[in-house]
């Protein structure tokens, strides 16, 4: 029919696209080559932009030691955060992954943490839960321990925004455990007859199978951590002593509290560029762990 070969001709599909398109070349596209403008520029919001060439950049990597700062506690925030977080995202998935009555509640209950993780209301609540008069001082008090200002000492504060993504685990979860229930049972029961145990069977049988989708959830929480900025700047303002000062608060307060714009969007290409750079990476390292069984193994 006339009517409906129109629908299965390529048209069709750009016509559904359209509104994902039209928002992303006028609001996201034209940002994205605007502040590459910028970075090549002194713009303070209220003057025009005025080209500097690679001036901020060389500023940036030689001369500026907040930026060389605040990069090493993002680091040592990403080098604790991913693994913590995937850890417990894929044992949390493994006790999921069965069929007992309620299951689908516990899921549920279990992932809701994540759809609210990262609002300014929970960020508050974390805030007092580790403060000097807190949940965990008042419960550690019940058992006659002294609590300290786990969020005003600078050796415990980056690690209390470390708990908070940790317990942001949901996502990476849901994935995982959907990878789960896409392994073979027979592959278990015939490691068992061979008299495999469980850590066995996890290390020779779980882990690989999964290990696709643990790159997936490591590149995906790689990224998020780089860009870690509300918890941050809500429970610990940066501090104390610059201890939870992230990469995108010192971009954040350039851009907004010094309105340097042109030297805040050289900021964020150079996170671009080592949020790149460390993908690539992961994604070269992955050929001697990652397996992909249609392709006949790891490294294939």
């Amino acid at each position: 029919m006339p009517f409906l070969s129109r629908w299965e001709s390529p048209i069709a599909g750009y016509l559904f696209l359209s509104p994902w398109l039209l928002g992303f070349v006028l609001l996201t596209l034209g940002p994205i080559l605007m502040s590459l403008y910028y970075s090549f520029t002194d713009y303070s919001l209220l003057d025009a932009p005025h080209w500097v060439g690679t001036k901020n950049y060389s500023y940036i990597l030689t001369e500026d030691d907040t930026f060389r700062d605040s990069l090493k506690v993002t680091l040592l925030f990403v080098l604790f955060s991913v693994p913590v977080k995937l850890i417990t995202a894929l044992l949390v998935a493994m006790l999921l992954n069965k069929n007992i009555k309620g299951i689908s509640f516990y899921r549920t209950m279990i992932y809701f943490p994540s759809l609210i993780g990262t609002s300014i209301a929970v960020s508050i609540l974390w805030k007092n839960i580790f403060s000097q008069d807190g949940f965990i001082n008042q419960a550690l008090a019940l058992v006659g321990i002294e609590g300290k200002a786990w969020i005003a000492n600078p050796s415990t504060s980056l690690g209390t925004l470390v708990l908070l993504v940790a317990w942001q685990f949901g996502s990476a979860m849901i994935i995982f455990l959907a990878g789960l229930k896409q392994i073979p049972r027979d592959l278990y029961e015939a490691s068992s007859v061979d008299g495999a145990s469980k850590v066995r069977q996890f290390f020779t049988i779980t882990l690989p199978m999964l290990s696709p989708i643990l790159l997936f959830n490591f590149v995906q929480s790689t990224i998020n951590s780089f860009q870690m900025f509300t918890q941050a700047f809500i429970i610990t303002n940066g501090g104390p002593v610059n201890s939870t000062y992230v990469y995108v608060m010192y971009l954040y307060e350039r851009a907004f509290s010094k309105f340097q714009m042109g030297y805040a969007s050289s900021l964020a290409w150079i996170l671009l560029v080592i949020i790149a750079v460390v993908t690539a990476v992961i994604f070269a390292t992955s050929k001697y762990w990652v397996y992909y069984e249609t392709q006949g193994g790891k490294g294939k």
